[in-house]
């Protein structure tokens, strides 16, 4: 007898805590178009619920996320799905350049942003891998608690790619720090981001479920009202140093180089696979 396929993502309420956990354990929680979407679901509905004071942002299983899926048999980026985080056309009936970007200034740039903005507290809680589209996630929430296992890469210059859609890295970390992550690709320990300012705790990775949720609960006591115009006065600060304006430059760059690698290359990937990726990094 079959069974239904696990949904991709979970939503459960934890007093004032929307618990959001990524659910695709046996793909270390690869970002498919169908987990995008339940993603992005689950926090309207977590924005909408006035019993939500704080979301937490958890990954099922060994790791946090390894970032975008590029090969798992649920790979789907083909489909066409119900688009509201921006203005551009359906990606899936159409070709090449026109595909490619119209996809991800819907599903990456574009939610991504658009959760960031959620007018409420949003704390990642972060254990073993955090790669690539799994940083993207990490970085849109206000604040981030990793294990002390964890790690963060953003591997994709081997691709010849500047950097992953929603391009933080000069915001999040100091900018020589973010052109030493990119030129090498070499995993940064959670310590490592914590002495950077990526991070704000690390904690055993035993205690990493209990320690997040203590934080929230107290974020939770705090006025909503007076949260959420404090995560917005931060976040446009943010932008006034040029975050909104610098991401849409560097995805452009993203989007040259992924049209350069479809001309001189196998692919948009430039051949970079995930077995590809695997033997680069040993």
């Amino acid at each position: 007898m079959s069974t239904a396929p696990a949904e991709p993502v979970r939503y459960e309420l934890r007093g004032p805590v929307a618990l959001v956990t990524l659910n695709r354990p046996e793909y270390r929680n690869a970002q498919n178009s169908a987990m995008t979407y339940a993603l992005d679901r689950a926090l309207y509905r977590a924005g909408a619920d006035d019993r939500v004071r704080v979301v937490v942002l958890a990954g099922a299983g060994e790791h946090f996320c390894a970032g975008h899926d590029i090969g798992t048999p649920e790979r789907d980026a083909h489909l066409p799905f119900d688009r509201r985080a921006g203005l551009w056309w359906d990606h899936s009936d159409k070709h090449g350049a026109e595909s490619r970007f119209a996809r991800e200034s819907e599903v990456y740039l574009g939610m991504c942003r658009r959760w960031r903005e959620l007018p409420k507290p949003v704390v990642a809680s972060v254990q073993g891998a955090c790669i690539a589209g799994g940083l993207m996630l990490a970085w849109v929430c206000d604040l981030i608690v990793a294990s002390d296992d964890a790690f963060f890469a953003d591997p994709v210059v081997r691709m010849g790619i500047p950097g992953v859609e929603y391009f933080a890295h000069p915001w999040v970390m100091p900018p020589r720090i973010a052109k030493e992550f990119l030129y090498t690709g070499e995993r940064m320990s959670a310590r490592r981001a914590y002495e950077v300012g990526m991070i704000n705790r690390v904690v055993a990775r035993a205690e990493l479920p209990e320690k997040t949720m203590e934080l929230a609960d107290r974020i939770a006591d705090m006025p909503r009202m007076g949260l959420a115009l404090t995560k917005r006065a931060v976040n446009q600060a943010e932008d006034l140093q040029g975050m909104h304006t610098g991401m849409d430059s560097a995805f452009g760059l993203h989007h040259l180089a992924h049209a350069h690698n479809a001309e001189t290359a196998s692919d948009p990937l430039a051949g970079m696979d995930v077995r590809a990726m695997k033997k680069a990094r040993s």
